[in-house]
């Protein structure tokens, strides 16, 4: 991927305006007669095969340029003060450019939890060489499907994904995160996924950065497809009966505390968090930043309290209200399922 096409990517991320969120249309039962106190709230979270301390991160995003390596290097920052996983933009662009160090943000940073994107178009062995220069914590592995059609310069043979998915459940040491890129996950491919050994998935549904509507920008073209794809929630909500047996993982539209509660009631492992984090770094400095997402922290434990759960598996027990097209989109997937 080129420069110019990387930096695009930030530019027209950064223009593109807030449209309808599905978090909107989720309500909370709140209680007034809480069981705990505010110091008993555990945040803590286990996916992609360890534990973390809180059940955000700052999700892939860039790499690849200046622009990128800049941002990355900044987000690394934060991530580290922060104690929160950073996980790098596709690393494809380093492998086509062994000089680009955009993406080796942990060198001066021991304490930095890490991880890795590359595309599920690229092979085993480019895989396993971004696990070589990066030592990442995990790989993601990210699906893109219409980004790449909707890209003059994208893929256009697909045959080989499912058989490269498996090829990396079967070989690779780290754990993988099977990542949809803002489109929602569908139940057929994470069974398919699932059927290979992936355990992990970040659904990554409509609502925050659209990649149809980027390519579109680039392109001037088909516009008509910015809003394809399933919204997170309503992802989310398709997956509920799979959430004990698989890690749901959530992106895409993620705003504040309150969408990050929204998204572990109904089972999410933790939450990542990628336009938002590109708004908040060009807005502020690292140290702002760090304050905020520090106080995030705070939030979440509020928002829990005032839940009445001390845990994650706590939250999963709170029952809530849908409202609109997010509920009329469940019952129809319902609908479709026990047909």
């Amino acid at each position: 991927m080129s420069q110019s096409r990387k930096d695009d990517h930030i530019k027209y991320a950064l223009e593109q305006t807030p449209g309808y969120n599905s978090f909107d249309e989720m309500e909370l039962i709140h209680r007034s007669l809480p069981e705990y106190d505010l110091d008993e709230i555990d945040l803590s979270t286990h996916f992609a095969g360890r534990d973390w301390e809180f059940p955000f991160y700052i999700n892939a995003m860039t790499g690849g340029s200046p622009k990128g390596k800049e941002i990355n290097e900044k987000l690394a920052q934060i991530a580290e003060t922060c104690g929160i996983l950073f996980v790098t933009g596709s690393y494809s662009a380093a492998l086509k450019n062994p000089a680009d160090d955009s993406y080796r943000v942990a060198k001066e940073r021991p304490a930095l939890l890490l991880a890795t994107n590359i595309g599920l178009d690229k092979p085993y062995e480019a895989g396993q060489q971004a696990v070589s220069d990066l030592q990442p914590i995990f790989l993601q592995l990210h699906v893109n499907l219409m980004q790449e059609l909707l890209m003059p310069e994208g893929e256009r043979e697909f045959r080989a994904w499912k058989h490269h998915l498996k090829d990396y459940a079967d070989r690779l040491s780290l754990p993988i995160v099977v990542k949809e890129v803002g489109f929602g996950l569908d139940r057929r491919s994470l069974e398919a996924a699932r059927a290979m050994g992936v355990k992990t998935f970040d659904i990554s549904g409509r609502g925050g950065t659209s990649f149809a509507y980027i390519e579109n920008r680039r392109s001037g073209q088909r516009d008509y497809l910015n809003d394809w794809g399933q919204t997170t929630l309503q992802a989310l909500l398709n997956l509920q009966d799979l959430r004990e047996e698989t890690e749901l993982l959530v992106s895409g539209g993620v705003r504040h505390p309150l969408d990050i509660i929204k998204a572990l009631v109904l089972g999410a492992k933790a939450v990542g968090l990628s336009r938002t984090m590109l708004e908040l770094v060009e807005d502020h400095s690292v140290d702002e930043v760090v304050a905020i997402l520090n106080g995030w922290k705070t939030d979440l434990r509020l928002l829990m309290c005032a839940l009445s759960c001390r845990n994650l598996e706590e939250l999963k027990q709170v029952p809530y209200l849908l409202y609109g097209r997010l509920k009329e989109g469940r019952d129809q997937l319902s609908q479709i399922r026990d047909n």
